[in-house]
């Protein structure tokens, strides 16, 4: 079974990785020289060089060029995983046994943007590492394999990126065999149960201390290293917020945003129920007990 593989962040070189180490049958690479927006980017092509597989960086995947490249590779099979564009009909054609796709959600539910961001920044307890055929539409295809994860209180943008990245791995070594022996069983996605994941914006990372310390903490860990991190504005300058903890205190008559405490470079600030322990931070100048965040 030839495979042409379409990629251009971490999780495309792991999985890439692994499936040279399957032995695939790899016939082409497709992959970016650089990207103006995934924090997680990765340029395939050392990993192709290393292992003597041809690969042509793309600008645009259904262009004629890079539509005659994929062609002349006469793949049975697309693996087009970490791709932020949709493939058009002539590309979805080309392999007799369509295009794999993946995205780390419970499909049908949470189809769409930043699919691991959203989990924790609404506070789920658990998703799923989803591959699926490719259509027109967007995460609408039969899956042909998924797995449930837990979201642990602890887990942060990092970590969690981490443990999908393993559990699909795993993935890929049991289906690769069936698709190989044609003995895999596409499942169709229920679309009544759907629902679509919007595109986050620069004010959705803005951090609020009006809203209560569980939203705070979700907020901050969903989009900490290596994404671009929450923020705060202090003295007219934007402020970058890592890693915070929730902290229990009884203060009913203290406003949001009011700093209880500076200690060791730790910030405690009440927001609306509890308060919030900024640990990790870009502050150059601490702000002062009683100033407002």
């Amino acid at each position: 079974m030839k495979i042409l593989f379409i990629g251009s962040v971490k999780f495309s070189f792991k999985a890439l990785e692994k499936l040279i180490g399957l032995d695939a049958d790899i016939v082409g690479v497709c992959t970016k020289e650089k990207s103006e927006f995934n924090s997680d980017f990765n340029n395939l092509t050392p990993l192709c060089e290393t292992n003597n597989i041809p690969c042509k960086i793309v600008t645009d995947i259904n262009s004629k060029e890079s539509l005659e490249w994929i062609k002349e590779r006469q793949p049975d099979i697309i693996f087009c995983f970490g791709w932020s564009f949709l493939l058009k009909k002539e590309l979805l054609s080309i392999p007799p046994l369509g295009i794999v796709g993946y995205h780390p959600a419970k499909l049908p539910q949470n189809k769409g943007r930043h699919p691991l961001i959203w989990a924790l920044a609404l506070g789920l307890q658990k998703s799923a590492s989803t591959f699926f055929f490719m259509n027109e539409g967007a995460d609408e295809g039969d899956i042909l394999s998924q797995k449930e994860f837990a979201i642990d209180y602890e887990d942060d943008a990092a970590s969690l990126y981490k443990k999908v990245t393993n559990l699909a791995l795993k993935q890929i070594e049991k289906f690769l065999p069936q698709l190989q022996n044609k003995t895999y069983t596409p499942q169709k996605q229920d679309g009544t149960l759907a629902n679509i994941w919007r595109k986050r914006s620069y004010p959705d990372g803005e951090i609020d201390f009006r809203m209560c310390s569980y939203a705070i903490y979700n907020l901050i860990r969903s989009i900490t290293k290596p994404y671009i991190g929450a923020h705060l504005w202090y003295n007219k300058q934007e402020i970058k917020v890592w890693k915070v903890c929730e902290v229990n205190c009884d203060l009913p008559n203290i406003e949001p945003g009011k700093v209880l405490a500076v200690d060791n470079n730790t910030i405690l600030v009440k927001c609306y129920d509890k308060a919030i322990k900024i640990l990790e931070h870009d502050f150059t100048t601490l702000p002062q007990v009683g100033e407002y965040l």
